[in-house]
């Protein structure tokens, strides 16, 4: 009796059914194996098997080993991220929501879903403990549990399922206890039923779900029809895991490896996207879902376009995806995630399994190409890439040995799919649908999952939660359909001529919201408002340079004699006049008194090379030049006239307090400052008083910059940015504080030289600002807002800090700011 037992545990697992029906045996046999010997067996031992089958549980499999077999690269990728993460369990674990409308049958659902799990070793599959193997179990008893909503209104069950989903959602799998699916059967009405099947990526992908709800309609009907189901024998997991093994030693993969490690040599570019909130230290996966629908007729243009291209509509979508990020992030070096479905071995199409693997699309953007050389562009290198497609991913990662962030995936942060619409099969006296259910977790940054339908395309944009905001996603969206419209309409526009907004949203922004023209007073100089405010305010502090200390009358009488000085020296309307000396109060007194001259100031950098320096007085034709004795040997060679701020000052103080009299009108010269230039060599940009006149009171009126202020100057003298630490303070009344070199040399002592000196308004250089951001301050400080510019924000700052950041542009002839938030 035990040989028959093993006899016929044997033919089950080559996916032979028996059952009695009305005394007979009955057999359900697969049709790819020889049956002639098996059958000769069970007639000969017929009356046995019927007594075994009434006896005992024929499947029980007491005394069977589990067969053991090692992780495919991309198993030990999710066994790795799993140990590693614990935050990322629930990102790589898929759920659905099967709509059974219907008598339903509990009891048929749940034998159908154990018999796929009979059928399929990878439903009976744990990893080991150690990442070191996955082992499939005999048995495994599957159970669907039925949770009961029908008692309940219409509106408490809404609620009530949909809690329960985010509840259920936020349930990891142990890897190392099999199975690693769950099954739930919600009655939501006596004829409503919702089956919940949740399964782990390291067995499941998108064509395994397709099988096993095929299978569960061929089960069910059958049962349900009182029919044999007869179901070809699928191929199992560990027979596609012995091919990867095998096809990995083989030549064609070696020369994959190099192509991809070609691919991939030298510096690997990072995607920045704008991010509604800093990114934090350590990844974080929870997220969410926007969705659009493409209407029928932009859809149809798609297609013609990719076919007059002979392209595939995942190319076109694809291409127009990697346009999409880099109008979005100004980047041209781009990396997108796309899922190969990695069944290439014969007989795999019934196999339930991960057998996906991840290609990493890389390509560049060139603006001058028109969207069909793109195109087409993309087309060679997808087909190369598909070429290579069995190559594994992590083992990619493995070589490249990159240095790990851990604030955002590895090599991309974006994944890309197209998807044709996914076709349930029957179920006996059921109509079956699956219904979206929440989206909870998210591996990457964003996520764009695109279903194809007869008649329309949807569009899923999975994002992190840490990083954007709805509002943004939804906006994002719209601008992919206004892209793709743009490129139907003329796919030989050039790149850089596509936009993401449409005429009214252009309209908008260059026209509506840049309309910020405003009243103020135009007949002024600037060195005449200050001289104003001494008037209101003598007695405030005007600057503040470590000890030293000048109210707004003592600055303005220095200010008088230097600027008395200088008129003596020859200086005019438009004269102009070099200053090279380092942040202190001569600095802002030799500027003023220019400016106080009717003169125009050239700030030269005295850490600047002396032949630059002397190629800008040059250029300037300079002729006179405040300074200080220890700038002069840089100033050696040039035949402008020194005055030293320091040992001239017995000179200079003789001078009269009284303001001097010049004639200088609002469209007169205020400063001349050199910009780096694109040949090379600096390039002077002069800037009138109307021009100085109009960035002050835009400045004061959008900070909000009153007498009680107090300003910081960190900037060096020759960047434009301290043209607008200084003015717009010392014409409202405000305190300067400038800050040493040392100190602005260290993160930390900047933040406490801030905070002690209570300074209300800062302008910080961007890099200098990104440092600042990643150290503690306390919950309130003085320091309300932080402006920051000349580089590019690589990181959005976290919003617990206690001041608001507004990210400033502005070209140099522009007046230092042309954008501004």
């Amino acid at each position: 009796m035990n040989n028959l037992v093993e006899f016929l545990q044997n033919i089950y697992h080559q996916g032979w059914q028996l059952w009695s029906e009305n005394g007979q045996l009955c057999y359900d046999a697969p049709q790819d194996k020889s049956t002639d010997s098996i059958l000769a067996t069970l007639k000969q031992h017929k009356t046995e098997i019927l007594q075994l089958l009434s006896n005992i549980d024929l499947y029980q499999t007491d005394g069977l080993q589990p067969v053991a077999f090692p992780l495919t690269e991309a198993q030990k990728q999710f066994w790795f991220l799993d140990q590693l993460e614990e935050n990322s369990r629930q990102a790589y674990v898929d759920q659905f929501c099967l709509e059974l409308e219907g008598v339903l049958d509990g009891y048929t659902i749940e034998q159908a879903i154990q018999k796929i799990v009979e059928r399929h070793e990878a439903l009976r599959t744990r990893i080991d403990s150690e990442g070191n193997f996955q082992e499939v179990l005999p048995t495994v008893n599957m159970q669907v549990p039925l949770i009961d909503f029908s008692n309940s209104s219409a509106n408490e069950r809404e609620s009530q399922v949909a809690a329960w989903l985010e509840e259920e959602i936020q349930k990891p799998f142990n890897l190392s206890q099999a199975p690693l699916l769950r099954a739930y059967l919600l009655k939501l009405e006596e004829k409503l039923h919702w089956l919940v099947l949740r399964i782990h990526h390291i067995i499941n992908d998108g064509l395994s779900i397709e099988i096993i709800f095929r299978e569960l309609a061929a089960f069910y009907s059958a049962q349900d029809e009182g029919k044999v189901c007869q179901l070809e024998q699928p191929m199992q997991f560990r027979e596609y895991v012995e091919w990867q093994n095998q096809i990995s030693q083989t030549q064609a993969m070696t020369a994959s490896e190099s192509y991809w490690l070609a691919k991939f040599s030298g510096s690997i570019p990072v995607l920045d996207l704008p991010t509604d909130r800093s990114r934090p230290p350590i990844m974080t996966y929870g997220g969410s879902r926007q969705t659009l629908k493409l209407d029928g007729s932009l859809f149809e243009g798609i297609k013609r376009v990719s076919k007059q291209q002979g392209c595939t509509l995942f190319m076109t979508l694809l291409a127009t995806y990697k346009i999409f990020l880099g109008k979005l992030t100004g980047e041209v070096d781009i990396v997108i995630g796309t899922a190969a479905r990695g069944r290439a071995l014969a007989g795999s199409k019934n196999l339930i399994g991960y057998c996906n693997n991840v290609l990493p699309i890389r390509s560049s953007i060139d603006d001058s190409l028109t969207f069909s050389e793109f195109l087409s562009k993309i087309r060679g290198i997808l087909l190369d890439d598909y070429q290579n497609q069995d190559y594994p991913f992590p083992k990619l990662l493995n070589q490249l040995n990159l240095e790990r962030d851990h604030s955002r995936p590895v090599l991309f942060s974006t994944l890309f799919n197209l998807d044709r619409i996914q076709v349930l099969p029957t179920m006996s006296g059921l109509k079956t649908k699956l219904v979206p259910t929440p989206k909870q977790f998210v591996p990457y940054d964003l996520v764009l999952d695109i279903t194809e339908t007869e008649a329309e395309l949807l569009f899923k944009l999975d994002y992190n939660l840490d990083l954007f905001d709805k509002a943004t996603i939804n906006r994002w969206l719209s601008h992919f359909q206004t892209l793709l419209a743009a490129i139907v309409t003329n796919p030989e526009q050039k790149l850089g001529q596509l936009s993401l907004m449409t005429k009214v949203e252009l309209e908008q922004l260059l026209v509506e919201w840049n309309n910020t023209k405003t009243d103020y007073p135009r007949e002024k100089c600037i060195h005449q408002l200050f001289e104003e405010q001494v008037e209101k305010t003598p007695d405030a502090v005007a600057v503040v340079f470590e000890q030293q200390k000048l109210t707004y009358s003592e600055l303005n009488s220095k200010a008088n004699q230097l600027a008395n000085y200088l008129q003596k020296l020859g200086v005019v309307p438009e004269s102009l006049v070099g200053i090279c000396v380092e942040r202190s109060v001569e600095m802002v007194v030799g500027l003023l008194a220019t400016l106080k001259a009717g003169g125009a100031y050239v700030p030269l950098d005295p850490s600047y090379p002396p032949s630059r320096l002397n190629y800008m007085i040059e250029d300037a034709q300079l002729s006179i030049i405040l300074t200080k004795e220890k700038w002069q040997h840089h100033l050696s060679d040039t035949k402008a006239s020194a005055i030293c701020l320091d040992t001239d000052s017995e000179i200079i103080n003789q001078q009269s307090q009284q303001m001097p009299e010049n004639q200088v009108a609002v469209n007169q010269l205020a400063y001349l400052i050199y910009t780096s230039g694109s040949t090379g060599q600096p390039k002077g940009v002069t800037i009138a008083h109307q021009g100085l006149l109009n960035l002050v009171f835009w400045h004061q009126r959008t900070f909000e910059v009153t007498s009680s202020d107090k300003a910081s100057q960190i900037a060096g003298v020759g960047f434009d940015a301290s043209v607008w630490e200084i003015w717009p303070y010392l014409s409202a009344g405000a305190s300067l504080h400038l800050v040493n070199s040392e100190t602005r040399l260290s993160p930390e002592a900047l933040r406490n030289w801030l905070i002690s000196e209570q300074i209300t308004i800062s302008f910080l250089p961007t890099p200098l600002l990104e440092n600042l951001c990643t150290l503690e301050w306390p919950a309130q400080t003085e320091l309300r807002s932080v402006l920051t510019g000349g580089d590019r924000l690589q990181n959005y700052p976290s919003a617990a800090l206690p001041f608001r950041i507004f990210n400033n542009y502005g070209p140099t002839e522009n007046t230092v700011v042309t954008t501004s938030g």
